[in-house]
């Protein structure tokens, strides 16, 4: 056979065959140009077994220097700074290793990814910190924008006023607590209307505002969902109060949006009543919540604190008039605060923001200074946003003008408003950037993708093998429904499963959606909305999974389900004592027959071990058994000689050693920290 046939055949250069093959015992010229047929079998031989004792040394190399470099000091790491996303190749190239070595990194922790495939910072950072890296995060990651100009120019407004121009104004009431204590229900009881039958499954998914009458006083009430989700809405509702009133369910006690609302509250310089709801409940005990109470340092006045308890039943109307009379008595306390100037231009805060199909988009704005106008000029960030063209009340019947702590739901924006923005009628509308039909369509897409969520990056279909990715396309109803859905999901934070939010948008489902989720495997979700045109059809014709929900926790429920369904189980590689061999007794079926010495730690059967001749691994295999005389060892101590039997392919030599490890999949446990689901 020609010499450059078999180069090519072993994939190799011809003058490197020919300088490896004496090392290989082959005494072949190096201007020799053929091997007889014979000769070229057994040098094939050889080459691959020489390949195969390479490879073993690298893998035993690779599986010494990673546990050396996990237990490198932080002081000793390099750092490196990654991306939220960054490809495989431009990973390896900021640490600085070919990529085909950064891939088997990658395969060896589950992850099949190629050339050009995009990975997340999560899993980009336990690569590198497995390597010796100390992993940052690239700054300059966008989160929730809040209008900060305009929540100064509130404070501003409020507290820069001529004294002389403040009038009393109603004051705004936030209801917080934990999902399911009964908010909704409580204000229903106070607005004698049935508004929670108007929400899915008892649970309030969007932010309102209400206003009632008591003792001739107005009251502005907010209502803001309870659920875990909604943490910033419930924030923000804080930031527009005067006076919380937090809800607490007597049978259920303390929970974690229990100790949240507490929090927000107590942040904001929020005064607050406790109302102790669901008395009349068998398992009611009001004692043990006012203890749990106590240990969030709210203790009740008649137990000699200054905190305001009123224990009420919402659902059968019980004490509601007396919760309210302590909501005035803290107003009074309070009036001085509780103060605006109603003849100055509006300034308050959108509290909730939607495009309707008729009227296009839609606001509700609290006015917390000065009195809107239909009519007046509506500016955002420094922009023109549109005029005043309608507005209406809490109940929906038509308003003309709109005094502080009133809820106005306007009509007549140019671009919907995101939640938590300053809406302000500015002194000359001349001095407002006008928007441009563009800019508008670009503005939408951006106040959308501006909410913060826990980005993964990844393919969802992986095997059970390593991180695994779920990938999202969500449409929701209005923008707060959004924020709040992708709220949930950045609480997602697992070493090896996480969410990709692939797109996110308003209003109805459409082909493009179903189409996009197609493409990226992604579960295609509606949360209030319905498919469009023949979405639907489409979705079965491709099998993209198509899901709607109304309610938002088991909309999150079912993502942590699918979740759990991609936790992966982990490699845990414990290594055991060294054999020595002394003598090889016989050829079994699969392997060898040794006599030997246990070195350094005992070894159990069924560990794996590497056959090391010198400085060399020449192969690999699994203990069988250990036999002792005529007895079967369990285990084999250090000291022991002892026969065993081994399964593996190379022969083992008198001087051999043997060095035994176990390699343990373990399931990992899927928990996500802060989670708590109804």
């Amino acid at each position: 056979m020609n010499i450059t046939e078999l180069a090519r055949r072993l994939r190799v250069r011809p003058d490197e065959l020919r300088s490896k093959l004496p090392e290989l015992g082959f005494s072949i010229g190096r201007k020799a140009i053929k091997v007889d047929n014979r000769q070229a079998s057994k040098i094939m031989r050889a080459w691959s077994e020489m390949k195969r004792r390479e490879r073993l040394a690298e893998k035993v190399e690779r599986q010494k220097a990673r546990k050396q470099l996990k237990e490198l000091p932080e002081s000793e790491r390099k750092q490196i700074t990654l991306p939220n996303i960054v490809t495989v190749r431009d990973f390896a190239s900021i640490l600085e290793m070919p990529v085909p070595r950064l891939m088997q990194e990658l395969m060896q922790n589950g992850i099949l990814a190629s050339i050009n495939e995009r990975i997340d910072f999560d899993t980009a950072s336990i690569i590198a910190e497995d390597m010796g890296y100390r992993a940052l995060r690239e700054e300059g990651e966008t989160d929730v924008e809040e209008d900060a100009e305009g929540m100064e120019k509130i404070k501003e407004r409020v507290e820069g006023e001529d004294k002389k121009n403040l009038q009393e104004r109603p004051p705004v009431i936030v209801v917080m607590g934990h999902v399911d204590h009964g908010k909704t229900r409580l204000l229903d009881a106070i607005r004698e209307t049935n508004v929670m039958d108007t929400e899915a499954g008892g649970i309030t998914q969007h932010i309102g505002a209400y206003q009632v009458e008591r003792k001739g006083r107005q009251l502005t009430f907010i209502d803001t969902p309870g659920h875990e989700a909604f943490t910033v809405m419930r924030s923000r509702g804080a930031k527009v109060a005067d006076i919380a009133i937090i809800v607490v369910a007597a049978d259920d006690g303390v929970q974690p949006q229990t100790r949240e609302a507490v929090n927000i509250a107590k942040s904001a310089g929020l005064p607050f009543v406790v109302a102790l709801n669901k008395i009349d409940r068998a398992e009611a005990n009001i004692d043990k919540v006012k203890s749990e109470l106590s240990e969030l340092d709210l203790v009740s006045e008649d137990w000699g604190g200054k905190t305001i308890m009123v224990p009420i039943s919402a659902k059968q109307g019980t004490n509601i008039e007396d919760l309210l009379d302590m909501v005035l008595l803290v107003e009074e306390m309070e009036k001085e605060n509780i103060v605006a100037n109603p003849n100055t231009r509006a300034l308050g805060t959108v509290i909730e923001s939607h495009v309707d199909p008729g009227a296009g988009p839609v606001a509700t704005v609290l006015v917390q200074s000065g009195t809107l106008k239909v009519g007046d000029t509506l500016g955002l960030r420094g922009s023109l946003y549109g005029r005043v063209r309608a507005m209406n009340d809490w109940k929906g019947d038509s308003m003309k003008v709109a005094a502080p702590s009133t809820p106005a739901k306007i009509i007549g924006w140019k671009l919907a408003p995101a939640v938590g923005d300053i809406m302000e009628v500015p002194e000359n509308a001349k001095d407002l950037e006008r928007i441009k039909a563009t800019d508008m369509s670009r503005k939408a897409t951006e106040d959308v993708a501006s909410i913060k969520h826990f980005a993964k990056e990844g393919d969802g279909e992986e095997g059970d093998e390593g991180k695994q990715i779920l990938n999202l396309i969500i449409r929701a109803d209005v923008l707060g429904s959004l924020e709040a859905i992708l709220g949930m999901l950045d609480k997602i934070q697992h070493e090896e499963v996480g969410v990709k939010v692939v797109q996110k948008g308003l209003g109805n489902i459409t082909d493009v959606d179903v189409n996009s989720a197609e493409a990226s495997k992604a579960i295609l979700i509606g949360f209030n909305v319905q498919p469009g045109g023949g979405a639907e059809e489409l979705a079965r014709d491709k099998e993209v999974d198509l899901r709607q929900y109304k309610i938002i926790y088991k909309l999150f429920e079912d993502v942590l389900a699918e979740l759990e369904k991609r936790v992966p189980s982990e490699t845990i590689i414990t290594e055991q004592g060294h054999f020595e061999v002394l003598k090889n007794f016989r050829k079994t079926d699969n392997g060898w027959i040794v006599g030997g010495q246990v070195k350094n730690e005992k070894i159990t059967p069924g560990a794996k071990i590497r056959l090391k001749r010198g400085e060399e691994y020449v192969g690999e295999g699994e203990i069988i058994s250990f036999q002792l005389g005529a007895a079967e060892l369990k285990e084999a101590q250090i000291g022991h000689e002892c026969g065993m039997r081994y399964k593996g392919k190379v022969k083992p030599e008198e001087g051999d050693l043997m060095e035994a490890y176990t390699q343990e999949r373990k399931a990992k446990e899927f928990k996500i920290e802060g989670i708590n689901l109804r």
